[in-house]
């Protein structure tokens, strides 16, 4: 997407703009896809965010980061409360699917997962202000005393809706649909994008396990590809995701492993699982396949 630019001759508001852009955008889309549970969406609210900071005095903001975090919240709140979206039933777009193709057992993320990975399937029960409060606190760990300011209440009453939320969310879908990843495995997700979009090979080692496997499945004849060993797998994991690659990545649960969501054009290009065991990735598995790549792209609503 093109950003909104600033007046000619703004030329130090406009280098502040593309870092604001560089260094927060990739968060930013990750709160509005975990609130609104859709790419589309996420990504207008992100835009509209941006749009706004155009025309914002600068000069103004202390935090352009936490600002940032605010508006996109705020917008994905106003967007819940409007009752405007209708989306696509998972379960509809994944039966489009090719017939032919349904049960191969060569796939590596399933049917369930993808069903698994369709956030809004989960979060669909719960209000606005108790989603945004379960988005903010559970996943991004954001204080209630920020939450509050967002929804426009106090703090101990964003707690009792994080509360109340998280009640639903196991009640509703329990262990086998969506759960919040673990803290320190999403710590680990996100070193391994920062990693992978920063072109960092030790920051990627570093996560590896030594004996790492790596499997992607890129469909046509050559179907799953394997690579084994910690030095291999992030070569060629810089390869396909690191900056080069002109991928913007995304976390997402993905069951009880993690999960990685690679965006090309606003396309979904890659989805790697994660399997984390004693503190580091020991396998991924990576759907590359286009075709197989489509049902999930229409369910996550690219």
């Amino acid at each position: 997407m093109d950003r909104r630019r600033p007046a000619p001759g703004s030329h130090d508001v406009d280098v502040e703009l593309d870092r604001a852009w560089r260094d927060h955008r990739r968060h930013v889309l990750d709160i509005g896809f975990r609130m609104l549970g859709n790419l589309g969406e996420a990504e207008d609210v992100v835009q509209e965010a941006f749009a706004r900071l155009v025309r914002a005095d600068l000069d103004d903001i202390d935090d352009v980061g936490g600002w940032l975090v605010v508006v996109v919240s705020r917008l994905c709140l106003d967007r819940l409360r409007s009752n405007r979206r209708h989306p696509t039933s998972p379960e509809e777009s994944l039966g489009d699917r090719p017939a032919d193709q349904a049960s191969d057992p060569a796939d590596r993320v399933t049917l369930d997962d993808s069903v698994r990975i369709a956030l809004h399937l989960v979060l669909e029960r719960l209000t606005a202000a108790e989603r945004t409060a379960f988005v903010l606190h559970d996943v991004f760990q954001y204080p209630f005393e920020a939450i509050g300011e967002i929804v426009g209440r106090t703090p101990a009453a964003c707690r009792q809706l994080a509360s109340r939320a998280r009640r639903k969310v196991t009640a509703d879908v329990g262990a086998t649909r969506f759960v919040v990843e673990p803290v320190e495995q999403r710590r680990l997700t996100e070193r391994f994008i920062a990693a992978c979009s920063s072109g960092d090979l030790d920051g990627l080692l570093a996560v590896l396990d030594p004996d790492v496997v790596g499997e992607a499945d890129v469909g046509g004849r050559i179907g799953i590809r394997t690579v084994i060993g910690r030095v291999a797998v992030a070569t060629g994991t810089l390869q396909f995701l690191g900056p080069d690659s002109s991928t913007t990545l995304l976390s997402l649960p993905a069951g009880g492993d993690a999960g990685v969501l690679a965006l090309r054009h606003d396309r979904v290009v890659t989805i790697a699982i994660l399997t984390v065991r004693d503190g580091l990735v020991a396998h991924i598995d990576a759907l590359v396949d286009p075709v197989k790549l489509a049902p999930l792209s229409a369910a996550l609503g690219t």
